[in-house]
């Protein structure tokens, strides 16, 4: 089964909690909110509170991925807002079992995500104990970036790894994520889709929502 994971960083944060139900209602499997610190990536995006918002207004998974530095640190305040999922680059964390082990200690599901440049093959010591794996086919820090397309292979790599292991981890792509994109992503193997700019930005939002959820169901 496809997941359709909006990602409010494109959102009106006016209107925060009525973009989310239009979502909501049309199609949306999980709510996604990217965290940014302007130092592990060029932009400062929000924190916990508005996660909590998001949590508030939806009975969707709330799906929280920290582009920042020293997830460990942080990790409770989001879990404690209302994270479901968090996922952490494997770029960032030093000792990965560690924080994955933590995550799930705290009650969320641990995923963690690769920059384009970082090899899928450095996963496989972590893919066992993971519930997700985030392919960032954009270089994270701005929403509305074109997609990479070497990302196809690196997410056939990844189905491959889950095979090779019997793991069971989600494979969840952000970055480029529209229309034109999601049925090549949809056929390279993607579980999860982040669509940010591509829903939000659209003049309809619910029509938007609708399309990209057809589009990754058949």
């Amino acid at each position: 089964m496809t997941i359709l994971a909006p990602s409010i960083l494109s959102a009106d944060f006016t209107n925060l909690a009525q973009q989310i139900k239009l979502v909501e209602l049309n199609g949306a499997d999980w709510i996604h909110c990217d965290i940014m610190d302007g130092h592990f990536v060029p932009n400062i995006t929000f924190g916990p509170i508005l996660v909590n918002a998001a949590k508030r207004s939806t009975k969707l998974p709330v799906d929280v991925h920290l582009m920042i530095e020293k997830p460990d640190n942080y990790l409770e305040d989001f879990i404690n807002a209302g994270a479901n999922y968090v996922t952490v680059h494997q770029e960032e964390v030093i000792h990965l079992n560690r924080t994955v082990t933590k995550i799930k200690e705290l009650g969320a599901k641990a995923g963690v995500a690769i920059n384009p440049a970082t090899p899928v093959d450095l996963l496989k010591d972590i893919a066992e104990y993971i519930d997700l794996v985030l392919v960032m086919s954009v270089n994270p820090g701005f929403g509305g970036q074109k997609f990479i397309g070497n990302s196809l292979k690196k997410i056939r790599e990844a189905v491959q790894l889950r095979d090779k292991l019997n793991a069971h981890f989600l494979i969840e792509v952000d970055g480029g994520v529209d229309k034109h994109t999601a049925s090549s992503i949809l056929d390279a193997g993607c579980d999860v889709f982040v669509a940010g700019s591509s829903i939000f930005k659209a003049d309809n939002i619910s029509a938007a929502t609708a399309e990209l959820k057809n589009l990754i169901t058949n």
